[in-house]
Parts: structure tokens; sequence; C-alpha cells
């Protein structure tokens, strides 16, 4: 049973990632080198038989941890990918009102907000699921945001029997999601069964490990004893520990995730 279910949950990715490819130009795709954003580029490469037919995008901060660096490096050399590494503005630029762990993150957002202006993309691939955090809850698997990536969560198109509207408004451009309906766990199990290649920040060392990767200033490990990826997924099943426990964004203000992906925020 597993099995056959994690079979549909591909199977759904790499239908929409089709109906993006065939439907939405130019197309690129953000990728963090976490775990989320691993599966999926692994399923693109299932999709497309073998190839990646569209930039993979990193909004550098200069702020990634070691290990994702070097993960990224050997992959985009292993797998021969193109990588756009987009540098985001300073943290002097953002809005001071804001929390400052909050202002951090806000750095991407911003960055996202360049690329679109310079590069034109009329659609954006990301590797984020409804069930991390509750405002990705009400997302869709398109959708549409505004030329400032501004998302209007209320106004959202209806998405019944796999059928996605695809049309780009005028001056704007569509987040294309994926994974939105897998879970952590649905992700580990999927990593695990086709043996896909993850950072090792992920595995317990010293009785620490990340969960959830996000610049070194602003996330940190959480209590673990999982060495193996075996390990974790037993963790999840028992586990009432929060996925983004270790994001200081999220336990900062009430309301900052909000405000973030209101803002543009992936």
């Amino acid at each position: 049973m597993p099995d056959r279910y994690l079979d549909k949950l591909e199977a759904e990715t790499i239908y929409i990632l089709r109906e993006a490819y065939n439907n939405v130009s130019p197309l690129g795709m953000l990728w963090s080198m976490g775990k989320d954003s691993n599966a999926l580029l692994w399923m693109i490469k299932k999709a497309f038989f073998g190839k990646v037919p569209f930039p993979l995008i990193q909004l550098e901060t200069g702020m990634e941890l070691p290990e994702v660096y070097q993960f990224r490096d050997k992959l985009v050399n292993e797998w021969g990918l193109e990588l756009d590494v987009h540098d985001c503005p300073p943290e002097g630029d953002m809005d001071k009102s804001l929390p400052p762990a909050t202002r951090s993150a806000m750095r991407k957002t911003e960055g996202l907000k360049s690329l679109l202006g310079n590069d034109g993309y009329k659609g954006i691939i990301a590797g984020i699921r409804r069930d991390e955090q509750s405002m990705r809850a009400k997302e869709r698997v398109f959708s549409p945001r505004s030329i400032d990536g501004d998302w209007d969560f209320k106004n959202q198109p209806a998405e019944i029997w796999d059928h996605y509207m695809s049309e780009v408004p005028e001056g704007a451009h569509l987040r294309i999601h994926p994974i939105l309906g897998w879970t952590e766990i649905d992700i580990w199990r999927y990593t695990q069964r086709e043996n896909i290649p993850v950072v090792p920040l992920y595995f317990a060392k010293n009785g620490k490990r990340y969960r959830s990767l996000g610049e070194k200033n602003i996330t940190f490990p959480v209590d673990s004893d999982a060495t193996t990826i075996e390990d974790i997924i037993k963790e999840l099943e028992t586990t009432k520990t929060l996925e983004r426990a270790g994001r200081a964004m999220d336990s900062e203000s009430e309301n900052s995730f909000e405000l973030l992906r209101t803002r543009g925020y992936m």
C-alpha cells in the first residue's frame, strides 16, 4: 500500500509538471537544496526523461549552511544542472517594522521580485507542501500572483478533477506547487524508496538534527536521535514537534508568516 500511494503521488506531480511545462513559458524552479525541492527535482528528471528542461533558481543570501553549499555544488556537477544563482538584496533594505528573523527571511521575497522583474518568468515552480504551515494550507497548485508577488488567498481559482488554471494574467505570474498535497513523511518515504540524495544535516549528530533547512542565522536544529531515513520516518510517526520548530521566524510573531506570504514569500 505505501508504494502504491507513493506511485499515485508521483504520477500526480509528474502530471502537474508537464502541464506547467506545456502551458507556461518562460518557466523556472526555485531550488533550496532541501528535502522537498530535491524530491521534486528528482521527479522533474523522471517527467522529462532524465532532463531538467528549465533553469533552477537559487535565491542567494550568502547565509546558507556550509553543508548546503557543498551539496549544491556536488549535485550541480553530477547531474549537469543549469543553476541561476540570483543575489538577494541586503537585510538593511528590508521593512524595518518587521521582527528581526522575519526581516531576514524577507530578503528572499525581495530577491524573487527582482528576479521576476529582470528575467520575466511567467511561471515559478516551488516545492512547498500544505502540511508545513497553516497559511500554505490555503494554497492552490497553480496560484496566480501579482507583478510584485502579492497573494490574494481569499480570491483563488477553483481546482477540481485535475483541471488547473494555467493562463497567466496580464502583468502577473503563476506559482506552481507540484508537491502541495504531499506530507513530510511522504517525502521521506519517497526519498528512501528512490534513494534520493539529501543534505547530511537532516541526520542527527550529538542529539540534534535539522528538520527544515533555512538560513543559518534564523534556522536551528531540533532534538533528535534519527541518524538514518528509516529513523526519521519512525520519529515522524510519533513526534508532536512541528516541522518548522527550528525556524525562528515562525515563533517570532503571531502573523509573521502571514505577512510574508501575502507579500510574496514562498
